[in-house]
């Protein structure tokens, strides 16, 4: 149950996250890309740029400080290895965002949170 509960804040958590990003000019290519792995929770586009999104949903805002970390980072972005191709076929620039969500906070976008 406890799983099932915390699946559901998370597709919440995304829903919220692809409606921001709209909100501030990005078009939402895809949600949820399954790869061997990892899963990528979205994948966004404004002009010539392709960010790949990692969202994380956390009860309480000081919460957040710990929501992501380098593992977790490296794990995404290698689903995003693994699917970049699809993505970016203009020469677009490619990067890994988070944004990390919470009741009561404004979202907290981390543009370009990876760098190996």
């Amino acid at each position: 149950m406890k799983r099932q509960i915390a699946e559901k804040s998370g597709r919440d958590g995304e829903t919220r996250a692809a409606f921001w990003l709209r909100a501030k000019g990005w078009q939402i290519l895809d949600r949820r890309v399954k790869t061997p792995v990892g899963e990528i929770d979205l994948v966004a586009r404004r002009g010539k740029l392709v960010a790949f999104v990692e969202v994380k949903w956390r009860k309480r805002r000081g919460e957040l400080d710990h929501a992501i970390d380098e593992y977790r980072l490296a794990r995404v972005a290698a689903a995003v290895e693994a699917v970049a191709h699809r993505y970016a076929q203009n020469g677009e620039d490619l990067r890994i965002d988070v944004i990390l969500l919470a009741p009561g906070a404004f979202p907290r976008h981390i543009a370009n949170a990876w760098q190996p």
